[in-house]
């Protein structure tokens, strides 16, 4: 898939005040500084599409972007952030949630693991409740650059095996650098071979 044009659209707090168009929405979400901004900017060519901080948990807000004037990409907020109130988590735990489960035209959610680490519970219990609720998504490791081949080969393995101790098989997986721009084609061909076999309205 070739970005010809990625332009910010709207922010909401609301899934019902998204925007009214029958088109795929691809959403990113992962734990507050995961490196999603970055991510989001390097598929996109566009530096400051979505805003980066070294604050964790600066999305607060559903943030939709056209694509091509064709399909949406969506930056939700983080998870997982302590150092806020537990009714500000509580009320983004319900953006977020209400969006995934209740956005007709969300087709698959990109989770955005950092590669650094190994498997968190918060992490994985994500995936386990997103696989609960029949949300289809898929797997992005980032920050692969910060990383030798070794220790992210080990690490990822160490998530795979988490994942298969209560799967029967695993969602698609991407590793990613945003500083590389590592992982950018095969994440964009896969939007696309999904769009193309399940073109809306068909």
């Amino acid at each position: 898939m070739i970005i010809k044009s990625a332009e910010f659209t709207i922010s909401n707090t609301d899934y019902r005040k998204c925007p009214a168009e029958n088109r795929h929405e691809f959403a990113f979400i992962g734990r507050s500084n995961v490196g999603k901004s970055s991510l989001i900017n390097m598929l996109t060519q566009q530096a400051d599409l979505a805003k980066t901080s070294s604050k964790p948990g600066k999305t607060l807000l559903i943030n939709h972007f056209i694509i091509n004037r064709e399909w949406y990409l969506v930056d939700l907020p983080g998870y997982g952030y302590a150092r806020t109130s537990k009714s500000q988590r509580d009320a983004l735990k319900k953006i977020i949630e209400s969006y995934i489960l209740f956005r007709q035209q969300l087709t698959n959610l990109f989770v955005l693991i950092d590669c650094r680490h190994e498997p968190q519970k918060i992490d994985t219990e994500f995936m386990q409740w997103l696989g609960e609720m029949g949300v289809p998504f898929s797997i992005v490791f980032t920050k692969a650059d910060k990383l030798g081949k070794a220790q992210l080969s080990s690490n990822i393995e160490k998530y795979k095996q988490a994942l298969l101790e209560t799967w029967e098989t695993l969602p698609p997986i991407f590793i990613t650098s945003s500083e590389k721009k590592q992982g950018r084609e095969e994440v964009l061909d896969y939007i696309d071979k999904i769009m193309a076999e399940h073109p809306i309205g068909k």
